[in-house]
């Protein structure tokens, strides 16, 4: 019999992780084939988050709590959370019932066909316009940058073998993907469809600048394809500055009386300057994150980890 770990990255979610948590009872209950727990990770929340986890720990006998010190975004969270996973399978999904618990047998069993990873996709996203959007663009970038298949659908609804959780667990970095984590470790990896829901309660806690954050946490960590990009625009720019200075030439030969134009020697000097400061500041967050892993910056720092047989500090 395989055990399965939901692990869940909590971030006010006091309102809703109770009926998360009794859908996944309730669910798992009906495939009497697997064994579960269910790992939460409070991802240092503002409200009652965690004495909601404490309370739940107290009535379900497979719930394991983990609080963070400070908010370290849900990737973190999430390696957190597979630090203390027991099972054969992990199962990642959100805090808000937004993803619906009740539909995990259909990734189990594609996990049963042979697959490593299966990702859930939705026909029809109940996020916000500005989420799907968000959602979109990573997928184009994950594309582009991670070499992520087009046609796959990657979510934070998924479900994994063990061997794949260990190997992402090797990752002990301080600004960890788990996209790029997945994707550089198995090629076995599906899609299946279930019902997405609208949110009952609150709003999505990532922003503009949080997506934006994660996306070059991605990128600059898993991939050197943006400072190849710099190269080749830099190159592009470098040869239509030459192709312009023989223009110059040329038409001063022609043209005697042609106005050498303040105008357009201001333009080009703004436009190299941009290009220049873009590449270097590209470079400097490729440095800027080595000197923070050189430094040992840490992933994520725990604080507290209760069980349902009893609580504990780490030191």
């Amino acid at each position: 019999m395989e055990t399965v770990s939901f692990v869940i990255p909590c971030y006010r979610s006091q309102e809703t992780l109770g009926s998360v948590v009794q859908e996944i009872a309730d669910t798992m209950g009906g495939l009497p084939a697997y064994r579960y727990e269910i790992v939460l990770v409070n991802d240092c929340s503002p409200d009652g988050t965690f004495s909601e986890i404490q309370s739940l720990a107290e009535h379900f006998p497979c719930i394991v709590g983990v609080d963070l010190a400070r908010n370290f975004g849900q990737h973190a969270a999430l390696m957190a959370g597979f630090r203390q996973a027991r099972g054969d399978i992990i199962v990642c999904l959100d805090d808000d019932g937004q993803t619906p618990a009740d539909e995990v047998g259909k990734l189990l069993e594609k996990l049963q066909q042979g697959y490593d990873v299966v990702y859930a996709s939705y026909t029809n996203k109940q996020h916000s316009g500005f989420r799907n959007w968000g959602s979109r663009v990573n997928s184009k970038m994950t594309e582009v940058m991670l070499g992520k298949p087009k046609d796959l659908a990657v979510t934070s609804y998924f479900a994994m073998r063990r061997f794949v959780m260990a190997e992402m667990l090797r990752y002990e970095h301080c600004y960890p993907y788990v996209i790029g984590l997945v994707l550089r470790t198995t090629q076995k990896i599906c899609n299946v469809e279930v019902h997405h829901r609208a949110r009952a309660v609150g709003t999505s806690g990532y922003t503009l600048r949080k997506l934006l954050t994660l996306w070059m946490n991605g990128f600059t960590s898993f991939s050197v394809k943006p400072l190849r990009m710099a190269t080749y625009f830099g190159a592009v720019t470098a040869g239509c500055g030459f192709l312009y200075l023989l223009y110059i030439v040329a038409r001063y030969f022609v043209d005697h009386t042609a106005p050498m134009g303040w105008s357009s020697t201001m333009a080009i000097l703004l436009l190299l300057g941009g290009v220049i400061l873009l590449v270097l500041g590209l470079i400097g967050e490729y440095v800027g994150r080595i000197f923070m892993c050189v430094n040992a910056a840490p992933q994520y720092v725990v604080r507290q980890i209760v069980t349902s047989e009893r609580q504990e500090s780490i030191t």
